[in-house]
């Protein structure tokens, strides 16, 4: 059975969003995300080592599902699928952008920031988004605003979102998880603290911890 992006939101209360310099990092830091309950992660496509670190994670970590953020032209899309990206995810949804990005096949979040734009994607027929930038674009207020004319649509604030009101976003009815990064403090991904990251993750972000 194939992963739908409902599938893909439901993993994790918090999607973690990654950006690595190092490819020796991404295998230790997937496994250590598993460790403390987070099987999914984003890893961006802002450094050159983005799509290396992609594939060592697809071919060494299969328990891990790992996509590929920060797709922010076409050809990124077949780019990062072809590396191993099991799913998609986009700051932004122009046309363009969209249209390769559904022609990969796998599950996508595409990012809006505006109740037009997640019209737009309605068209495709997407009902899961990315919403960005969480915190400028509005906050919580701002998605809960669209849950009454957009009843269909679920996001993924990112942007903005952190330790502190990360709760906040979740408690509303059309926020199935977020992304963030505080969960891969670079100082300590660079520093290879696998067993800190574990225990930032581990039971922080469950259903039962939210309840």
């Amino acid at each position: 059975m194939s992963t739908t992006a409902t599938d893909l939101m439901a993993l994790s209360r918090v999607i973690p969003v990654v950006v690595l310099d190092d490819a020796d990092d991404a295998v230790p830091l997937a496994r250590a995300l598993l460790a403390g309950g987070v099987p999914i992660m984003e890893l961006t496509l802002r450094t050159p080592v983005a799509l290396e670190a992609i594939a060592r994670v697809t071919e060494q970590v299969p328990d891990m599902l790992v996509g590929a953020g920060t797709i922010t032209r076409p050809e990124q899309a077949t780019m990062a699928v072809t590396a191993g990206a099991r799913f998609l995810v986009s700051p932004g949804s122009p046309e363009p952008l969209v249209t390769a990005m559904l022609a990969e096949r796998v599950p996508v979040l595409p990012g809006v920031a505006t109740a037009t734009e997640a019209l737009a994607l309605l068209r495709h027929g997407i009902t899961e988004m990315k919403f960005f930038p969480a915190g400028p674009a509005g906050g919580p207020s701002y998605l809960e605003a669209l849950a009454g004319p957009l009843p269909g649509v679920t996001f993924c604030p990112t942007g903005g979102v952190n330790h502190g009101n990360a709760a906040d976003y979740l408690a509303l009815p059309n926020v199935a998880c977020v992304g963030g990064s505080w969960l891969t403090p670079p100082t300590l991904v660079k520093g290879g603290y696998w067993d800190e990251i574990s225990r930032l993750c581990f039971g922080t972000w469950s259903e039962e911890a939210q309840d």
